[in-house]
Order: structure tokens, then sequence, then C-alpha cells
């Protein structure tokens, strides 16, 4: 191994900003560019809901296979393995999309099982990008010291804020471009897919021969917990203790509840501002769908993550907790007046969104430091890790039936349960705000 290969040699510059990007680009196109194609495809909204949520399973179940990538090879293979592999998916996906002809497009009746080789090739995509992300994680810890991760900590956050307004912008944005220039909705994903997946070979390329080796990032064979059967004992005794620490119910539910709004209305967001006034939608363009909810939003709900953790740093979790909650719920009345008044003007459309994003992103701060505080004690890693999966689980439960009832019920009505969703967030608040030291979190 050459010197100029070792990450002591190489600036971390070098590599983080290309690897958190390239963490997050699957993640938003498997998660979010799967709900606009589906939508613009017309998939009725309840199937595209139910399957897109399934494709989060990876994400809600990575923490089980996570030993291997500790014991077989290297992060740094795994982490190069996984990006061709998801490359090779995004190819796949390019060449294989279905093309629904325009008037079962446009009756908004495609049948689900049209895109049965796409759902398998995005579930493919999911395991190949949650099994990079815990090797990307990992490497990031192992390739540079201590002071550096702290130092750096901000810098991939970036680059992966980057990814969601690629994923959720960008891609969106060319969509709409193409779908506006020839009329053809089914061609203008198959040129998307084709622009994500030239973009991630790029990248992929350039992690094959320039991301760094790392003297310590070796398998973990032959250390005292360094067999496939010792690390699976571990995870075993990890959710042991777990469920045994005091508080673990209330706990549960407030990270299955406090973020139940979010988790109806997230799927819905997007269809809501494609679809047609006639179907109680906004009937925004694809590209302006881009820049507003992808750009513009994310923006928002980037600035609402840094002032909330200045304001929760300042007065600590407990003092925050209600008025993150508060912000976490009362933007929803956004929805609920855009359902209603379905306004053709973009500047209050993107204000109503922005102040959602924004509401989001501030209280959801308050939902990324109880888990901290949960975890706190010998296994802070391991049962943060838990906390994550219940994350995901919050997002996953809603999501499986929110196109059902908003197909069930119309986008008015459905906005008004979101509403009614709220309370579960303030009850579950309500009761962890007593068990909360007032310390915790204030600087």
């Amino acid at each position: 191994m050459n010197e100029t290969e070792t990450t002591k040699s190489i600036s971390p510059w070098w590599w983080i900003p290309t690897l958190y990007f390239a963490e997050g680009v699957p993640y938003f196109v498997v998660n979010n560019i799967s709900v606009m194609m589906f939508t613009k495809m017309g998939v009725p909204n309840g199937d595209m809901s139910f399957f897109t949520t399934l494709l989060y399973f990876p994400w809600f179940l990575k923490g089980i296979w996570s030993p291997i990538v500790d014991v077989v090879k290297t992060k740094r293979w795994w982490i190069v393995a996984m990006q061709i592999l998801m490359t090779a998916m995004m190819v796949l996906l390019t060449v294989t999309l279905p093309k629904p002809d325009a008037a079962m497009v446009a009756a908004g009746q495609t049948p689900i099982s049209m895109f049965t080789v796409t759902l398998v090739l995005f579930i493919i995509a999911a395991f190949a990008s949650a099994t990079h992300d815990i090797a990307a994680d990992g490497y990031y810890m192992l390739a540079h010291s201590p002071g550096s991760q702290a130092a750096f900590i901000g810098v991939r956050s970036v680059f992966y804020r980057v990814a969601s307004v690629f994923g959720q912008g960008v891609l969106v944005l060319i969509a709409g471009v193409i779908e506006t220039k020839t009329g053809n909705i089914p061609v203008s994903w198959h040129i998307t897919m084709g622009v994500s997946a030239a973009i991630f070979a790029m990248i992929t390329l350039y992690h094959t021969f320039k991301l760094p080796y790392s003297p310590d990032d070796v398998p973990r064979r032959g250390s005292a917990s360094g067999t496939l059967s010792d690390n699976m004992r571990e995870l075993v005794n990890t959710f042991k203790t777990f469920v045994k620490k005091p508080g673990v119910l209330l706990a549960i539910a407030f990270m299955l509840l406090y973020r139940l709004p979010e988790g109806f209305l997230i799927k819905l967001c997007q269809p809501f501002l494609v679809h047609s006034v006639e179907e109680g939608g906004l009937g925004l363009p694809t590209e302006l769908v881009g820049t507003v909810y992808g750009v513009f939003g994310v923006i928002a709900l980037l600035l609402g993550g840094i002032l909330g953790g200045i304001y929760s740093s300042r007065v600590g979790l407990k003092k925050s907790l209600w008025v993150m909650a508060a912000c976490m719920t009362l933007p929803c009345l956004t929805f609920v007046y855009l359902a209603i008044a379905q306004p053709s003007n973009v500047v209050i459309i993107t204000i109503a969104l922005c102040i959602e994003q924004f509401g989001y992103g501030f209280g959801f701060t308050a939902y990324m430091l109880y888990m901290m505080y949960f975890s706190e004690g010998e296994f802070k890693t391991s049962h943060y890790a838990i906390c994550t999966a219940f994350m995901a689980l919050s997002m996953m439960l809603p999501g499986f039936v929110a196109g059902y009832i908003q197909e069930a019920i119309g986008y008015v009505n459905f906005f008004w349960m979101v509403m009614a969703c709220c309370f579960a967030t303030l009850i579950v608040t309500y009761f962890v705000d007593k068990k909360i030291d007032p310390e915790y979190g204030r600087k």
C-alpha cells in the first residue's frame, strides 16, 4: 500500500463530501423519487403509499445484519461494493421502467403490478444503500482521528443534505422539464433515472480508485468479540438491556407517536402538489414541485433544524420540548389551508410549504435529543441504534395506510385527520416532559 493511498496523507475534504453525498442520493431516490415517479405514472395513492413504504424496511432492519459488515471484509470494500451494486440497480431501473399509456396515466389507474420489476430493483437498491450507510459511518469513525471526526461532522451533514436537494429537487426538476418539452411522462422518468445512474457511476468510479485505505479498517476477526456469533450475541444482549431500561414503554410510545402527523403527511405531500385541482390537489407542474418542495422546502427544513439545535442547546431539552412539539404540529394547518383554498399563487404555496418544513425541522430536534437522552448509559451507541429503528417504524406504520385513507376521504378530510393526529404528539409530550432532566441538552 502506498503512503499516498492512506487516510493519513489524504485530506478528509477529498472523500467526506463525496462519501456522504453518495450515502444520501440512493436513499432519496428510493424513498422520494419513487413516490413522485409512481404518482406521475398514474399509480393510485393507496398502492403508491403502501409499496413505497415497504421500500423503507432495509433502513429499519439494518441493525440486524450490521455485524456482518464488521466481520466480513473491510468497510472500504463494503462501500465500493455497495456503490457498484447501486449503480447497477439504477442502470437496470433506467432500462426496465414501464411505459404506461397516456390514457392510463391520466385516469390515475395504472396498476402497481406493472412496476413489479421496478419495485424489486428498488428493494435491492434499498438493501445496498442501508448496508452502505453502515459501512460509511463505520469507515468515518476509523479513517481519521476523533478530533478530525468532530471537525467534519458538520461537513458530512451538509453534503448529505446536498444529496437531499439533488434527490428531491434537481432530479424532480429534470423530470419536469423533460415532461414539459416532450409531453411524455414515462420518458421523462427514464431520462431522470439515467441521469441518476450516470452521476452515481462517476462517484463510484472515483471512490473505487481514490477512497483512501485506513490502517485501522480491518475485519474484526480475532478480536474479543470478533466472530459473527459473538456479534449476534452482543446484539441480543443489547436488545435485552434496552427493554429493561426504566420507562422504556413510554419512550417507545414517544418515538412512535411524536411524528405521527408527519408520518401521514410525508407520503401524500408530493401527490397533493401534482394532482389536479379536480382531484383535490394543486395541479403544480413537476418541475415547479422540484423547485418549491425539493429546494425551498429543504432549505426551510435545514434552517429549522439549525435554529432548533441552537435553541435547545441554550435552554435544554425539557424547556424546549413543548415549543418544539407545537412547531411539529401547528404548521400542519398549512396543508388544511392549501387543500381548502387550492391557491394558484406560487409564492403563497411556497410560503406555506416552507412554514411546514421549517416547523418540522425545528420540532424534529427535540425528537433527536430525546433519543440521545434515553440512550444514555453503558450501551449508548447500540441503544441509540435501536431508537433509530423505532424512528423508522414511526414513519412506516402511517405510510402503509396513508394513501388508502386519502383515497377514501379526500385531501381536505385527510389533512384534517392529520391535524387530529397532533393530539397524539401532545399527549406523549405531556408524559415524557415529566421524566426529563431539566439540565439535559444545555451547554
